[in-house]
């Protein structure tokens, strides 16, 4: 299991949010480049980062640090936040990013990640963000009316090989993530799942690795320190 620590940026500095709500931002890590640099030397070889500023309001104000970042730190980036349109993934691609995530504009126009598919293929995964099993977009703060389990299947039909599932009430919240939920996709669809929120100890680490998962995000428990990356990544196996 591949693990992924996490990187989310807003107005250039590297934060967290709690459960989504940007009311609730603040900065956790000084400098985004030795941040990820610290993920490299705990053995992580991917990196998962999230443009917020881009997931809110489209403007793609951290492309420089994401670019220096992904040529910099040794690890394959990707990025999710903001990408909507093939012009976007364009611009994204040519920060050096190894996949690039759609999260709401794969409910607004699955054209897109059918085009973006046979474009980009395995480098493109689809975000499902959900609460209360229906799927959030525009930031987390809209409710499409969409089960996340019909959700998931459209996606594999359109194509797409990687999900990253977020139940945003764990996320940040340091509370385990939500197994249930993550083994009812397992069974629901046959793409790689990575799992994301809630992730507060290694022993949740060893629970999503014995479940069969493809990858698991670590954000908050790294910074808030209740978590040793290195034995995570020990403990994923080959990264």
């Amino acid at each position: 299991m591949i693990i992924l620590p996490a990187i989310d940026l807003k107005d250039q500095k590297v934060v967290r949010l709690y459960k989504g709500d940007f009311g609730t931002v603040h900065q956790v890590a000084q400098d985004a480049l030795e941040t990820a640099q610290s993920f490299y030397n705990a053995g992580a070889r991917f990196l998962h980062m999230v443009d917020l500023d881009g997931a809110k309001s489209g403007q793609r104000v951290n492309a420089g640090i994401v670019s220096l970042v992904a040529r910099e730190c040794g690890m394959k980036v990707e990025l999710g936040g903001g990408i909507r349109s093939m012009k976007d993934l364009e611009e994204v691609d040519a920060m050096g990013v190894a996949r690039m995530v759609i999260g709401s504009a794969a409910v607004s126009d699955p054209d897109l990640v059918r085009a973006a598919v046979a474009r980009y293929g395995d480098r493109i995964a689809v975000g499902i963000d959900t609460k209360n099993g229906r799927v959030r977009t525009a930031g987390w703060v809209e409710d499409s009316g969409l089960d996340y389990l019909v959700f998931a299947k459209q996606m594999e039909q359109l194509g797409v090989g990687t999900i990253i599932f977020t139940d945003i009430d764990t996320d940040g919240a340091l509370s385990g993530p939500s197994y249930a939920r993550l083994s009812a996709l397992q069974k629901a669809v046959s793409c790689r799942i990575i799992a994301s929120g809630g992730v507060s100890c290694n022993q949740d680490i060893e629970q999503l690795n014995r479940m069969g998962l493809y990858g698991a995000i670590i954000g908050k428990a790294y910074y808030a320190g209740t978590i040793d990356l290195a034995q995570a990544v020990r403990e994923g196996g080959e990264q």
